[in-house]
């Protein structure tokens, strides 16, 4: 056999070998690092398993120790004492100790009385001008109350019935149609009487706008000034509100009261923006001259 040609193939075979043999290293630490680490977590296992075990036998020694031997009763004097042993057993049993024998106490609550509450109050009587304030009688009465024969006292005021809803609405309906029939002087005395003896009433505010309205037609632009005065001031949330004030500012330009007018217009271009009566108070502001 030739001798060049047998090394040149051994030499060929060392090169081969040589990667595969570097794998076949680096493999192999790898493994020892993955078996390393799950002995160290069976270790830790291991030793939590153990620790488990060590409480559960003082445990259990501590329920056969109480089986066996009952607990003797505690007198009183050694109630405060049982108090730290209870308390220590407690601190070797969360250490892993096995805890002494536990002590039953029963303590009886104190048979005392309840405090005393003072509960008189003194007595003050008022003072004379006080009472003759609440005693006093009301004005325009003879008295605190006639007495009549029968011995009961009468009431100072009677109380006027409240009249049906629709019978006032036929009487405002009626007090209207006479303006508009041509007895004003009429309408008006009957709505200045009817926002009157009916303040609360829904067309309160409305009887004083018309009845406003019909003292302008009689001429009597003061009247009507007033009456225009009492409906802003008594209704200001009204429907009516919005012509009152025009009706009132109109009312200060035939009284020659130009300033008012100009305020009361002003007064509802601001306080009423984008309304049909704020566009008439634009337009009447324009023609009234500065």
């Amino acid at each position: 056999m030739p001798v060049r040609p047998f090394l040149f193939r051994l030499f060929a075979a060392v090169a081969l070998s040589a990667p595969t043999a570097c794998a076949t290293t680096a493999a192999s630490q790898t493994e020892v690092g993955r078996l390393e680490a799950e002995v160290r977590t069976l270790r830790a296992a291991q030793a939590s398993l153990v620790e488990r075990l060590e409480r559960l036998e003082n445990r259990d020694a501590v329920s056969r120790a109480r089986s066996v031997s009952p607990a003797p009763t505690a007198s009183p004097a050694t109630a405060a004492s049982a108090k730290p042993e209870a308390a220590s057993s407690q601190g070797g049993e969360a250490l892993g100790m096995a805890p002494s024998e536990l002590t039953v106490v029963r303590l009886k609550p104190k048979k005392e009385p309840a405090p005393r509450i003072n509960t008189a109050v003194a007595v003050t009587e008022p003072d004379p001008d006080q009472m003759e304030m609440f005693i006093s009688p009301v004005e325009g009465s003879s008295g605190t109350g006639s007495v009549g024969s029968t011995g009961s006292m009468a009431p100072s005021r009677m109380e006027v019935p409240e009249k049906d809803p629709d019978i006032l609405d036929a009487e405002y309906e009626r007090a209207v149609a006479m303006l508009r029939t041509g007895n004003v002087e009429g309408g008006v005395e009957t709505l200045t009487r009817f926002a009157a003896e009916n303040p609360r009433h829904p067309r309160a505010d409305n009887a004083l706008y018309f009845s406003g309205l019909g003292q302008m037609g009689l001429k009597d632009a003061a009247g009507a000034a007033k009456t225009f005065e009492r409906l802003i001031k008594n209704y200001p949330a009204g429907d009516a509100v919005q012509d009152g004030m025009l009706r009132l500012a109109e009312c200060r330009v035939r009284l020659n009261q130009a300033v008012d007018a100009r305020a009361l217009y002003t007064r509802v271009v601001t306080q009423f923006p984008g309304t049909a009566a704020a566009t008439q108070a634009e337009q009447r502001l324009a023609a009234l001259s500065p």
